[in-house]
């Protein structure tokens, strides 16, 4: 089965994908297609959702303006978009791990590192500092503050992804992510607002919303072409595929490492819901599959709720240059 890195404008062109597609639209989880990536993406990097159904329609769409490559990384059907990512570096071929400095030990309970973060022993790039950051971006914004000012982590470019959750049951609120890879001080307030305001799926979150959220940073690295569609695994890989539909026209679909594993699927399963989401809509042989041009990565991901958030910057004397009242913790109603 062969395998080769990929690199440079194949990356670029990716649509990125969480847990669905839904259109060639800014969205970034699984909607009520069911779970799953970018779908049906015709030449167009499009961004992504990681929880609904999201899509980036056709080649010809750019997913957003400013000439950005998003990938709708939960839901719809999705495409890929060349030229300039969402996240505004343009041709970076970084997707490598960069240095780290962050570690999973001595983290709350209740930060959540994702499947397959730090394995190996080794240190992560993705850490709650991010997610500090994306919870201050958007607060800022809801409150008409001046931005935060840049944040201390690692500024190196990854292909990244920021999703939000609400509430208990933690239902997807917004998922939106890019496959260029993007410089993290810039990508993480692009993509924070993006996904929290421009996910078509839902309406711009509101401030009221605020103390029942959960943000997510996944960042994605490990991009690899394979010969063959069954040459990922599953809860360790997310998977992004190019076939052509009915009418010949090239679509594209996406899901990220967690969502096979989180509905329970096997590889086969995986394919199929993804080729759905993507738009084919004729009966899917094993043949078909075998046309599938099918890329295989990895991500880092950290979740942090909005309690660890307040507990992180006024406990742990967090700081990042905000010189206003943080408000109230409110617990869930």
């Amino acid at each position: 089965m062969g395998r080769k890195r990929c690199v440079g404008a194949d990356c670029s062109k990716m649509a990125a994908g969480c847990c669905g597609v839904k259109k060639q639209k800014l969205s970034g989880s699984p909607g009520s297609g069911g779970p799953g990536g970018v779908g049906a993406g015709s030449g167009v990097a499009g961004t992504g959702h990681c929880g609904s159904e999201l899509g980036i329609g056709s080649s010809a769409t750019v997913a957003a303006a400013a000439n950005v490559s998003r990938a709708n990384g939960l839901g719809g059907p999705g495409g890929n978009v060349s030229g300039g990512s969402s996240s505004g570096s343009s041709g970076t071929n970084a997707l490598s791990p960069a240095p780290a400095g962050y570690t999973t030990s001595g983290l709350s309970p209740n930060l959540s590192p994702g499947p397959g973060s730090g394995s190996g022993g080794r240190k992560m790039v993705v850490s709650a500092e991010m997610c500090c950051f994306c919870f201050d971006v958007l607060y800022c914004h809801l409150y008409g503050y001046q931005p935060p000012r840049t944040p201390r982590f690692t500024n190196d470019p990854y292909p990244l992804f920021v999703t939000w959750k609400i509430g208990r049951d933690k239902r997807l609120r917004g998922c939106i992510g890019t496959f260029s890879a993007m410089n993290l001080h810039s990508g993480l307030r692009e993509y924070t607002l993006t996904s929290a305001l421009k996910d078509s799926r839902f309406p711009p979150m509101t401030r009221d919303e605020l103390p029942r959220l959960f943000c997510s940073v996944s960042l994605l690295t490990n991009f690899e072409d394979v010969g063959d569609y069954l040459d990922w695994e599953v809860g360790v890989h997310g998977i992004r595929i190019e076939f052509f539909n009915e009418k010949g026209s090239k679509r594209t679909a996406t899901y990220l490492p967690e969502v096979a594993k989180e509905q329970g699927w096997d590889h086969i399963q995986t394919i199929d819901s993804l080729l759905r989401k993507g738009g084919y809509k004729a009966p899917i042989t094993n043949d078909f599959r075998k046309t599938i041009k099918l890329t295989r990565y990895r991500s880092e991901k950290m979740t942090m709720g909005y309690a660890e958030y307040i507990a992180h910057r006024q406990h742990h004397h967090y700081q990042n240059g905000i010189g206003h009242p943080l408000p109230p913790y409110n617990h869930y109603s």
